[in-house]
């Protein structure tokens, strides 16, 4: 396997308003173009997972949010047709709470939602979505 398809390591945040809603952005480049999923990006050389989540949701979407805890983590892995690796990003996905601001939309955040259960199972979705936002939920209610 060459360097140009190492895994890469990013960081997301499943975060919270008080009514319970997550919020959710629609990714506007590969992988997943098009498909909701929780803003976050890849981790800086020298930079901790949670540092990194909280900079890449202000960047993304512009809020400022609270690290609760680790939900869970998600891969993706994207192959050509003959099976050769394309990308690989692991993805360390984080519960988080709403502090301030309004989100907005951005070159990787198209479409921006906050998403109920009954909206959220009816999405198109990156990987693993809907179970990590469970998992993320239970954190956030246990705060």
């Amino acid at each position: 396997m060459s360097d140009a398809v190492r895994p890469t390591l990013a960081a997301s945040a499943a975060i919270f308003r008080d009514d319970g809603r997550v919020l959710l952005a629609s990714r506007t480049k590969a992988p997943s173009d098009g498909l909701f999923s929780l803003p976050g990006g890849r981790v800086e050389t020298g930079e901790s997972l949670r540092d990194a989540a909280i900079r890449e949701v202000m960047e993304e979407i512009g809020i400022a949010i609270e690290i609760l805890g680790f939900a869970d983590h998600a891969e993706i892995i994207e192959h050509d047709a003959a099976g050769v690796p394309l990308v690989h990003y692991v993805v360390c996905c984080f519960a988080a709470r709403w502090i301030s601001g309004e989100p907005q939309t951005g070159p990787e955040a198209g479409e921006i939602i906050w998403a109920d259960d009954a909206l959220l199972a009816n999405l198109k979705t990156t990987l693993r979505l809907p179970q990590i936002v469970r998992q993320a939920r239970a954190i956030y209610l246990a705060r």
